[in-house]
């Protein structure tokens, strides 16, 4: 059988994974999942366009990206999926097949939702909440092409964030002076250090802006799940003063409280990053990530002016 749309991936990933209330690799997933869609062999050898993934794979990955967002999945780790709590609520709550309604309102009724890692002030959204299906409506392929490219992102945005959020700290400080390097820092990568470690006074790496080292800007990396405070803000200025320093940078793979925010901008020199605004500059300068050309034809009527 032809690969299926990945909406109608979407229930077979479901029932899977609620068989397995640990999780299960993604590969499995991928496998069971068009077996149960009776994708064939031959057809599981489909690539897409770009020719390096197999449509069935990117498709289950597409409808676990859905199942996450209506809060019924997630990533706990790379390459593995599990269900969540609600997940397994809703499939006990709905075992027989699922409506075209209610496959379609899992399909493109969550794409609001931002995948982001679950605190107590940035929790995600519950199936039951009241989140409203995408109406159909007619838009032109530029605005549909429009519409792909930014839910690609976001989707990047969110495997990043599963992804800072899995490597060791000392590699994510890396992450940090990487991306402050691409933004212009230093002169070149060797003027950004890493010096994070015990003792360290709260300062995880110090970035030179001039040859000399004579100016300087010192950078704190927190792969926190829980929300940064105040009182960590104001450590990091603290070993600012220690350094007497002018600058200085402090990201992390969560969120600041609005009291954090508030203190930050009260004494000017520290700039917070989170990890929305931190996936964001990896997408755009290309830290970890690679883009793909699409080539978009459009008539060039110049050409054809014989005037």
């Amino acid at each position: 059988m032809p690969v299926p749309t990945y909406d109608k991936f979407i229930e077979p990933i479901l029932r899977y994974l609620a068989s397995r209330p640990d999780g299960a690799p993604a590969k499995d997933v991928h496998e069971v999942s068009a077996a149960l869609l009776h994708v064939s062999d031959l057809d599981r050898q489909e690539l897409l366009p770009s020719g390096i993934q197999p449509v069935y794979k990117n498709r289950a990955g597409w409808a676990h990206d859905r199942l996450k967002r209506a809060g019924l999945s997630s990533s706990p780790r790379r390459g593995y999926w599990q269900i969540t709590p609600q997940g397994m609520e809703y499939a006990q709550t709905h075992v027989g097949p699922l409506s075209a309604k209610e496959l379609e309102r899992l399909a493109i009724g969550f794409n609001d939702v931002r995948l982001t890692q679950p605190t107590d002030e940035n929790a995600v959204r519950e199936v039951g909440s009241t989140a409203t299906p995408v109406a159909p409506y007619v838009a032109s392929p530029d605005d549909r092409l429009g519409d792909a490219l930014s839910e690609l992102r976001q989707t990047v945005a969110a495997e990043l964030q599963e992804t800072l959020a899995a490597v060791s700290p000392a590699f994510f400080e890396t992450v940090v002076l990487d991306v402050l390097h691409r933004l212009g820092y230093g002169t070149n990568r060797t003027d950004l250090q890493r010096v994070g470690g015990s003792g360290d006074g709260g300062i995880d790496g110090v970035i030179s802006l001039d040859k000399l080292g004579l100016e300087k800007v010192y950078v704190q990396a927190k792969r926190w799940q829980q929300t940064v405070g105040r009182p960590e803000v104001q450590g990091f200025y603290g070993a600012l003063a220690g350094q007497r320093a002018a600058k200085g940078v402090f990201i992390t793979t969560s969120t600041f409280t609005a009291q954090a925010v508030d203190f930050a901008r009260s004494v000017e020199r520290v700039v917070l990053v989170d990890g929305n605004r931190l996936a964001d500059l990896m997408i755009e300068y290309e830290v970890g990530v690679t883009a793909r050309t699409v080539k978009v034809p459009k008539l060039d009527r110049n050409y054809f002016d014989e005037e």
